[in-house]
Protein backbone atom coordinates (compact mmCIF):
# COMPACT_ATOMS: atom_id res chain seq x y z
CA UNK A 1 0.00 0.00 0.00
CA UNK A 2 1.53 3.77 -1.02
CA UNK A 3 1.39 5.92 2.08
CA UNK A 4 1.13 9.56 0.90
CA UNK A 5 4.25 11.52 2.62
CA UNK A 6 3.98 13.54 5.92
CA UNK A 7 4.65 16.85 5.73
CA UNK A 8 6.18 18.20 8.68
CA UNK A 9 6.75 22.39 9.56
CA UNK A 10 9.77 23.09 11.38
CA UNK A 11 13.24 21.69 11.39
CA UNK A 12 13.87 21.53 15.54
CA UNK A 13 14.09 19.27 18.21
CA UNK A 14 10.58 18.54 17.49
CA UNK A 15 10.38 18.59 13.85
CA UNK A 16 13.17 16.48 13.12
CA UNK A 17 12.23 13.63 16.25
CA UNK A 18 8.70 13.47 14.91
CA UNK A 19 10.20 13.19 11.24
CA UNK A 20 12.32 9.96 12.45
CA UNK A 21 9.35 8.20 14.38
CA UNK A 22 7.69 8.40 11.36
CA UNK A 23 10.59 7.28 9.06
CA UNK A 24 11.01 4.31 11.41
CA UNK A 25 7.22 3.43 10.68
CA UNK A 26 7.56 2.92 7.25
CA UNK A 27 6.09 6.66 6.73
CA UNK A 28 7.69 8.97 3.54
CA UNK A 29 8.23 12.31 5.60
CA UNK A 30 8.54 15.81 3.78
CA UNK A 31 10.25 18.15 6.47
CA UNK A 32 9.62 21.91 5.79
CA UNK A 33 12.79 24.34 7.03
CA UNK A 34 12.72 28.06 6.21
CA UNK A 35 15.87 28.55 7.43
CA UNK A 36 18.44 28.41 4.48
CA UNK A 37 15.77 30.76 2.45
CA UNK A 38 15.02 32.90 5.23
CA UNK A 39 16.90 33.28 8.49
CA UNK A 40 15.89 34.07 12.10
CA UNK A 41 16.97 36.53 15.21
CA UNK A 42 18.42 34.09 17.12
CA UNK A 43 19.51 31.14 14.88
CA UNK A 44 23.09 31.23 13.48
CA UNK A 45 23.26 28.48 10.90
CA UNK A 46 20.57 26.31 8.59
CA UNK A 47 21.23 23.37 10.17
CA UNK A 48 18.34 21.37 11.56
CA UNK A 49 18.29 21.19 15.43
CA UNK A 50 20.13 23.64 15.65
CA UNK A 51 20.55 24.60 19.49
CA UNK A 52 20.31 28.30 20.29
CA UNK A 53 20.74 29.06 23.66
CA UNK A 54 22.83 25.73 24.96
CA UNK A 55 24.74 23.10 24.40
CA UNK A 56 23.19 21.42 27.48
CA UNK A 57 20.34 19.06 27.84
CA UNK A 58 20.47 19.21 31.38
CA UNK A 59 21.00 16.51 33.77
CA UNK A 60 21.35 13.24 33.22
CA UNK A 61 20.83 11.33 36.21
CA UNK A 62 17.59 9.28 35.89
CA UNK A 63 16.95 8.88 39.40
CA UNK A 64 16.95 12.35 41.17
CA UNK A 65 16.03 14.52 38.68
CA UNK A 66 12.87 14.64 35.83
CA UNK A 67 14.89 15.48 32.79
CA UNK A 68 17.32 12.99 33.28
CA UNK A 69 14.07 10.50 33.60
CA UNK A 70 12.63 12.01 30.41
CA UNK A 71 16.18 11.37 28.30
CA UNK A 72 16.11 7.53 29.58
CA UNK A 73 12.08 7.63 28.42
CA UNK A 74 13.12 8.64 25.00
CA UNK A 75 16.07 6.63 24.99
CA UNK A 76 13.66 3.69 24.69
CA UNK A 77 11.43 4.85 22.57
CA UNK A 78 14.49 5.36 19.73
CA UNK A 79 14.87 8.84 19.96
CA UNK A 80 17.12 10.07 17.16
CA UNK A 81 17.81 13.15 19.96
CA UNK A 82 19.35 10.92 22.20
CA UNK A 83 21.25 8.61 19.80
CA UNK A 84 22.79 11.83 18.54
CA UNK A 85 23.42 13.44 22.06
CA UNK A 86 25.32 10.00 23.08
CA UNK A 87 27.55 10.40 19.65
CA UNK A 88 28.05 14.19 20.12
CA UNK A 89 28.44 14.68 24.02
CA UNK A 90 31.02 16.51 25.39
CA UNK A 91 32.22 16.45 29.76
CA UNK A 92 30.04 18.20 31.97
CA UNK A 93 29.58 16.36 34.90
CA UNK A 94 26.22 14.70 35.58
CA UNK A 95 24.68 17.14 32.80
CA UNK A 96 24.29 15.36 29.19
CA UNK A 97 25.92 18.49 26.94
CA UNK A 98 27.25 17.53 23.49
CA UNK A 99 29.04 19.77 20.75
CA UNK A 100 26.45 22.06 19.15
CA UNK A 101 27.78 21.61 15.56
CA UNK A 102 28.52 18.23 15.37
CA UNK A 103 24.89 17.32 17.11
CA UNK A 104 23.21 19.11 14.40
CA UNK A 105 25.55 17.52 11.73
CA UNK A 106 24.83 14.23 12.85
CA UNK A 107 21.05 14.53 12.83
CA UNK A 108 20.92 16.31 9.96
CA UNK A 109 23.21 13.70 7.86
CA UNK A 110 21.14 10.59 9.56
CA UNK A 111 17.31 12.09 8.59
CA UNK A 112 19.29 12.95 4.98
CA UNK A 113 20.24 9.15 4.62
CA UNK A 114 16.79 7.65 4.70
CA UNK A 115 15.44 7.27 1.38
CA UNK A 116 11.80 8.18 2.58
CA UNK A 117 12.96 11.39 4.11
CA UNK A 118 12.87 14.61 2.15
CA UNK A 119 14.03 18.34 2.94
CA UNK A 120 12.13 21.49 1.52
CA UNK A 121 13.76 25.00 2.11
CA UNK A 122 11.06 27.64 2.25
CA UNK A 123 8.82 29.63 4.87
CA UNK A 124 5.61 27.93 4.66
CA UNK A 125 3.52 30.81 5.48
CA UNK A 126 -0.42 29.93 5.72
CA UNK A 127 -2.25 27.22 7.08
CA UNK A 128 -1.28 23.90 5.25
CA UNK A 129 -3.41 23.17 2.39
CA UNK A 130 -6.05 20.24 2.28
CA UNK A 131 -4.59 18.19 -0.54
CA UNK A 132 -0.98 18.00 2.02
CA UNK A 133 -3.37 15.69 4.69
CA UNK A 134 -1.96 14.92 7.86
CA UNK A 135 0.73 17.84 9.36
CA UNK A 136 2.85 18.53 12.09
CA UNK A 137 3.56 22.18 13.31
CA UNK A 138 6.46 22.13 15.26
CA UNK A 139 7.74 25.70 14.46
CA UNK A 140 8.99 26.26 17.94
CA UNK A 141 9.21 29.74 19.82
CA UNK A 142 10.68 31.79 16.71
CA UNK A 143 7.60 30.64 14.50
CA UNK A 144 7.32 33.41 11.88
CA UNK A 145 5.23 36.05 11.58
CA UNK A 146 3.44 34.79 8.68
CA UNK A 147 2.51 31.60 9.94
CA UNK A 148 1.57 33.19 13.69
CA UNK A 149 -0.91 35.51 11.86
CA UNK A 150 -2.35 32.12 9.93
CA UNK A 151 -2.48 30.30 13.38
CA UNK A 152 -4.72 32.98 15.08
CA UNK A 153 -7.09 33.14 12.43
CA UNK A 154 -8.27 29.52 13.46
CA UNK A 155 -7.35 29.39 16.95
CA UNK A 156 -9.05 33.08 17.91
CA UNK A 157 -6.67 36.39 18.82
CA UNK A 158 -6.50 35.12 22.83
CA UNK A 159 -4.65 31.70 21.76
CA UNK A 160 -1.52 32.18 20.74
CA UNK A 161 0.95 34.18 23.05
CA UNK A 162 4.43 35.68 22.13
CA UNK A 163 6.14 36.40 25.24
CA UNK A 164 6.26 34.27 28.57
CA UNK A 165 5.78 36.27 32.23
CA UNK A 166 6.41 33.60 34.23
CA UNK A 167 6.41 33.66 37.86
CA UNK A 168 8.08 31.16 39.47
CA UNK A 169 7.06 27.47 41.11
CA UNK A 170 7.19 25.74 44.30
CA UNK A 171 6.91 22.29 45.36
CA UNK A 172 4.12 22.45 48.05
CA UNK A 173 6.31 19.92 50.11
CA UNK A 174 8.83 22.59 50.71
CA UNK A 175 6.86 25.08 52.19
CA UNK A 176 6.96 25.53 55.74
CA UNK A 177 3.36 25.06 57.02
CA UNK A 178 4.58 26.11 60.57
CA UNK A 179 4.56 30.29 59.26
CA UNK A 180 2.75 29.51 56.24
CA UNK A 181 -1.36 29.20 56.30
CA UNK A 182 -4.16 28.29 53.64
CA UNK A 183 -6.66 31.28 52.96
CA UNK A 184 -8.45 33.04 50.51
CA UNK A 185 -8.57 36.73 50.60
CA UNK A 186 -11.32 37.91 52.99
CA UNK A 187 -12.44 34.35 52.39
CA UNK A 188 -13.92 34.42 49.34
CA UNK A 189 -13.92 31.05 47.44
CA UNK A 190 -13.73 27.95 49.40
CA UNK A 191 -11.87 30.38 52.05
CA UNK A 192 -8.45 28.08 51.55
CA UNK A 193 -7.56 28.71 47.76
CA UNK A 194 -3.72 30.12 48.58
CA UNK A 195 -1.04 30.02 50.59
CA UNK A 196 0.04 33.48 52.19
CA UNK A 197 3.56 34.09 53.45
CA UNK A 198 3.68 36.91 55.81
CA UNK A 199 6.42 39.71 56.30
CA UNK A 200 7.04 42.06 58.49
CA UNK A 201 8.11 45.75 57.79
CA UNK A 202 11.30 45.31 58.09
CA UNK A 203 11.47 42.01 56.09
CA UNK A 204 9.54 43.52 53.48
CA UNK A 205 11.53 46.85 52.99
CA UNK A 206 14.69 44.27 53.10
CA UNK A 207 12.75 42.38 50.07
CA UNK A 208 12.65 45.85 48.14
CA UNK A 209 16.19 46.43 48.49
CA UNK A 210 17.30 42.88 47.28
CA UNK A 211 14.85 43.03 44.39
CA UNK A 212 15.81 46.28 43.13
CA UNK A 213 19.15 45.59 43.75
CA UNK A 214 19.78 42.09 42.81
CA UNK A 215 21.35 41.35 39.27
CA UNK A 216 19.11 41.30 35.95
CA UNK A 217 18.96 39.14 32.84
CA UNK A 218 19.72 40.52 29.61
CA UNK A 219 17.36 40.57 26.89
CA UNK A 220 18.55 38.61 23.76
CA UNK A 221 18.66 41.50 20.87
CA UNK A 222 15.40 39.88 19.29
CA UNK A 223 13.61 40.31 22.66
CA UNK A 224 13.86 43.87 23.17
CA UNK A 225 10.69 45.02 21.99
CA UNK A 226 8.57 42.77 24.35
CA UNK A 227 5.87 44.87 25.82
CA UNK A 228 5.42 44.84 30.09
CA UNK A 229 1.41 45.07 30.16
CA UNK A 230 0.18 46.28 33.65
CA UNK A 231 -1.18 42.79 34.29
CA UNK A 232 2.43 40.86 34.18
CA UNK A 233 5.05 43.57 34.90
CA UNK A 234 8.03 42.28 36.48
CA UNK A 235 8.23 42.92 40.37
CA UNK A 236 11.41 44.98 40.24
CA UNK A 237 9.87 46.86 37.64
CA UNK A 238 6.70 47.85 40.07
CA UNK A 239 9.16 47.70 43.37
CA UNK A 240 11.06 51.10 41.01
CA UNK A 241 7.67 52.88 41.03
CA UNK A 242 7.47 53.32 45.11
CA UNK A 243 9.04 51.02 48.01
CA UNK A 244 5.28 50.88 48.85
CA UNK A 245 3.93 49.59 45.12
CA UNK A 246 4.16 46.00 45.80
CA UNK A 247 2.82 46.08 49.49
CA UNK A 248 -0.66 48.00 47.43
CA UNK A 249 -0.25 45.74 45.14
CA UNK A 250 0.22 41.84 44.24
CA UNK A 251 1.50 41.56 48.17
CA UNK A 252 -1.02 43.64 50.29
CA UNK A 253 -1.86 42.29 53.02
CA UNK A 254 -5.74 43.43 53.73
CA UNK A 255 -8.58 40.73 54.27
CA UNK A 256 -5.84 37.90 55.77
CA UNK A 257 -5.75 36.74 59.23
CA UNK A 258 -2.37 35.15 60.38
CA UNK A 259 -3.22 32.07 62.59
CA UNK A 260 0.58 31.89 63.56
CA UNK A 261 0.91 35.22 65.15
CA UNK A 262 -1.35 38.25 66.84
CA UNK A 263 0.77 40.84 64.52
CA UNK A 264 -0.78 41.91 61.78
CA UNK A 265 1.54 41.58 58.67
CA UNK A 266 2.73 44.69 56.91
CA UNK A 267 2.93 42.60 53.52
CA UNK A 268 2.05 38.51 51.85
CA UNK A 269 3.29 36.69 49.21
CA UNK A 270 0.66 34.70 48.19
CA UNK A 271 1.10 30.94 46.61
CA UNK A 272 -1.70 29.66 43.87
CA UNK A 273 -1.94 25.98 42.84
CA UNK A 274 -0.47 25.86 39.78
CA UNK A 275 -1.80 22.10 38.61
CA UNK A 276 -4.80 19.43 39.84
CA UNK A 277 -2.88 17.61 41.35
CA UNK A 278 -1.79 20.10 43.70
CA UNK A 279 2.05 19.88 44.05
CA UNK A 280 3.01 23.15 42.86
CA UNK A 281 1.95 26.26 43.74
CA UNK A 282 3.05 29.01 41.91
CA UNK A 283 3.85 32.91 43.31
CA UNK A 284 1.01 35.12 42.57
CA UNK A 285 2.92 38.63 40.57
CA UNK A 286 5.97 37.28 40.83
CA UNK A 287 6.89 37.26 37.07
CA UNK A 288 10.74 38.84 37.28
CA UNK A 289 13.90 39.17 34.99
CA UNK A 290 16.22 38.57 38.13
CA UNK A 291 18.96 36.07 37.30
CA UNK A 292 18.13 32.49 38.64
CA UNK A 293 20.73 32.66 41.21
CA UNK A 294 19.69 35.70 42.70
CA UNK A 295 16.10 34.65 42.94
CA UNK A 296 16.66 31.36 44.94
CA UNK A 297 18.63 33.59 47.31
CA UNK A 298 15.91 36.36 47.29
CA UNK A 299 13.03 34.35 47.58
CA UNK A 300 14.16 32.14 50.18
CA UNK A 301 14.20 34.73 52.76
CA UNK A 302 10.50 34.76 52.62
CA UNK A 303 9.46 33.43 55.34
CA UNK A 304 8.45 30.10 54.84
CA UNK A 305 10.44 29.53 52.03
CA UNK A 306 13.54 29.29 53.66
CA UNK A 307 13.63 25.65 52.23
CA UNK A 308 11.71 26.02 49.45
CA UNK A 309 12.67 23.82 45.93
CA UNK A 310 11.50 25.41 42.66
CA UNK A 311 10.33 23.78 39.69
CA UNK A 312 10.83 26.24 37.58
CA UNK A 313 12.15 30.31 38.13
CA UNK A 314 10.76 33.49 36.85
CA UNK A 315 11.05 35.21 33.94
CA UNK A 316 10.28 37.15 30.70
CA UNK A 317 11.26 36.34 27.48
CA UNK A 318 9.80 36.39 23.96
CA UNK A 319 8.33 33.33 23.05
CA UNK A 320 5.70 31.83 20.79
CA UNK A 321 3.14 28.78 22.47
CA UNK A 322 -0.66 28.21 22.23
CA UNK A 323 -3.25 28.00 24.68
CA UNK A 324 -2.50 23.95 24.20
CA UNK A 325 -4.92 23.38 27.19
CA UNK A 326 -7.82 24.68 25.11
CA UNK A 327 -6.61 24.10 21.73
CA UNK A 328 -5.36 20.27 22.13
CA UNK A 329 -6.24 16.85 22.85
CA UNK A 330 -4.33 14.54 24.27
CA UNK A 331 -3.19 13.41 20.66
CA UNK A 332 -1.50 16.61 20.34
CA UNK A 333 -4.24 17.28 17.54
CA UNK A 334 -6.07 21.02 16.97
CA UNK A 335 -9.48 20.50 17.83
CA UNK A 336 -10.97 22.81 15.23
CA UNK A 337 -8.48 20.99 12.63
CA UNK A 338 -7.89 17.78 13.71
CA UNK A 339 -5.07 17.07 10.55
CA UNK A 340 -3.29 19.21 12.49
CA UNK A 341 -1.22 18.47 14.72
CA UNK A 342 1.52 20.69 16.80
CA UNK A 343 4.65 19.68 18.45
CA UNK A 344 7.71 21.28 20.50
CA UNK A 345 7.69 24.54 22.51
CA UNK A 346 4.64 26.13 20.50
CA UNK A 347 2.55 23.92 22.30
CA UNK A 348 3.52 25.17 25.67
CA UNK A 349 6.86 23.06 26.74
CA UNK A 350 10.26 24.52 27.61
CA UNK A 351 13.75 23.22 26.74
CA UNK A 352 15.39 21.14 24.19
CA UNK A 353 14.42 17.56 25.50
CA UNK A 354 10.82 18.40 26.19
CA UNK A 355 10.47 19.69 22.93
CA UNK A 356 12.09 16.59 21.33
CA UNK A 357 9.49 14.93 23.43
CA UNK A 358 6.37 16.24 22.07
CA UNK A 359 7.88 15.76 18.32
CA UNK A 360 8.30 12.31 19.37
CA UNK A 361 4.75 11.62 20.64
CA UNK A 362 3.44 13.48 18.16
CA UNK A 363 5.14 11.61 15.56
CA UNK A 364 4.08 8.21 16.97
CA UNK A 365 0.55 9.06 17.31
CA UNK A 366 0.66 9.79 13.45
CA UNK A 367 2.35 6.92 12.82
CA UNK A 368 -0.63 4.84 14.26
CA UNK A 369 -3.37 6.75 12.92
CA UNK A 370 -1.85 6.24 9.84
CA UNK A 371 -1.20 2.38 9.91
CA UNK A 372 -4.87 1.94 11.36
CA UNK A 373 -4.17 1.89 15.15
CA UNK A 374 -4.96 3.60 17.99
CA UNK A 375 -1.92 4.63 20.50
CA UNK A 376 -3.07 5.55 24.30
CA UNK A 377 -1.27 8.46 25.61
CA UNK A 378 1.67 7.12 28.05
CA UNK A 379 0.95 6.75 31.67
CA UNK A 380 0.14 10.07 33.88
CA UNK A 381 3.16 8.37 36.00
CA UNK A 382 5.91 8.69 33.30
CA UNK A 383 7.79 11.73 32.02
CA UNK A 384 6.01 11.97 28.57
CA UNK A 385 2.69 11.01 30.26
CA UNK A 386 3.32 14.14 32.95
CA UNK A 387 3.83 16.15 30.39
CA UNK A 388 1.27 15.41 28.11
CA UNK A 389 -1.09 15.80 30.61
CA UNK A 390 -0.23 19.12 31.91
CA UNK A 391 0.11 20.67 28.56
CA UNK A 392 -3.56 18.92 27.33
CA UNK A 393 -5.51 18.95 31.13
CA UNK A 394 -3.28 19.37 33.70
CA UNK A 395 -3.63 22.67 34.66
CA UNK A 396 -5.77 23.63 37.31
CA UNK A 397 -9.37 24.26 36.41
CA UNK A 398 -10.51 27.77 35.25
CA UNK A 399 -6.67 28.05 33.28
CA UNK A 400 -8.09 27.51 29.91
CA UNK A 401 -7.22 30.83 29.14
CA UNK A 402 -4.20 31.88 27.52
CA UNK A 403 -3.27 34.44 30.68
CA UNK A 404 -2.99 31.79 32.55
CA UNK A 405 -1.55 28.48 31.16
CA UNK A 406 2.46 29.39 31.18
CA UNK A 407 5.53 26.76 29.35
CA UNK A 408 6.43 24.55 31.89
CA UNK A 409 9.22 22.08 32.09
CA UNK A 410 9.34 18.31 33.14
CA UNK A 411 9.47 18.18 36.70
CA UNK A 412 8.29 15.86 39.92
CA UNK A 413 5.74 18.25 40.32
CA UNK A 414 3.75 17.32 37.36
CA UNK A 415 3.75 13.19 38.45
CA UNK A 416 1.10 12.03 40.71
CA UNK A 417 2.36 11.48 44.20
CA UNK A 418 3.55 8.17 45.53
CA UNK A 419 0.58 5.49 46.26
CA UNK A 420 1.75 4.82 49.18
CA UNK A 421 3.41 6.60 52.73
CA UNK A 422 5.90 3.71 52.97
CA UNK A 423 7.83 0.97 50.92
CA UNK A 424 9.60 -2.62 51.68
CA UNK A 425 13.64 -2.30 52.48
CA UNK A 426 14.90 -5.68 53.82
CA UNK A 427 11.77 -7.20 54.66
CA UNK A 428 9.97 -4.18 56.50
CA UNK A 429 7.79 -1.90 55.46
CA UNK A 430 9.43 2.24 56.43
CA UNK A 431 8.33 5.45 55.51
CA UNK A 432 9.44 6.55 52.51
CA UNK A 433 12.09 9.75 53.29
CA UNK A 434 11.88 12.73 50.99
CA UNK A 435 15.10 11.98 49.58
CA UNK A 436 13.51 8.53 48.43
CA UNK A 437 10.74 10.09 46.96
CA UNK A 438 12.65 11.05 43.14
CA UNK A 439 13.84 7.83 43.02
CA UNK A 440 10.80 5.90 43.54
CA UNK A 441 9.07 8.24 41.31
CA UNK A 442 11.25 7.46 38.48
CA UNK A 443 11.50 3.47 38.92
CA UNK A 444 7.60 3.93 38.90
CA UNK A 445 7.46 5.46 35.64
CA UNK A 446 9.87 3.59 34.11
CA UNK A 447 7.67 0.57 35.10
CA UNK A 448 4.81 1.94 33.74
CA UNK A 449 6.30 2.95 30.58
CA UNK A 450 7.46 -0.84 30.27
CA UNK A 451 3.78 -1.61 30.57
CA UNK A 452 2.64 0.91 27.79
CA UNK A 453 5.15 -0.35 25.05
CA UNK A 454 3.78 -3.39 25.65
CA UNK A 455 0.14 -2.80 24.54
CA UNK A 456 -0.81 -3.80 21.28
CA UNK A 457 -1.72 -1.04 19.31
Amino acid sequence: MSISPIHIIGGGMAGTEAAWQLLNKGIPVILHEMRGVKSTNAHQTDGLAEMVCSNSFRSDDMENNAVGLLHEEMRRLGSLMMEAAQITKVPAGSALAVDREHFSEYVQKKLLAHPLFSLERGEVSSIPPESWGDVIIATGPLTSDALAQAVLKITGVDELQFFDAIAPIIYKETIDFSKAWLQSRYDKGDGADYINLPMSKDQYYQFIDDITDGEKSDYKDWETDIPFFEGCMPIEVMAERGRETLSFGPMKPVGLDNPHSDERPYAVVQLRQDNKLGTLYNMVGFQTKLKYSFQKEIFRKIPGLENAEFARLGGLHRNTFINSPKLLDDQLRLKLMPRLRFAGQITGVEGYVESGAMGLLAGRYLAAQILGKQLSPPPIVTAFGALINHITGGHIEGAGTAKSFQPMNVNFGIMPPLEHKKHEIEGRMVKIKRKDRKPLKSKRALDALACWLDEPE
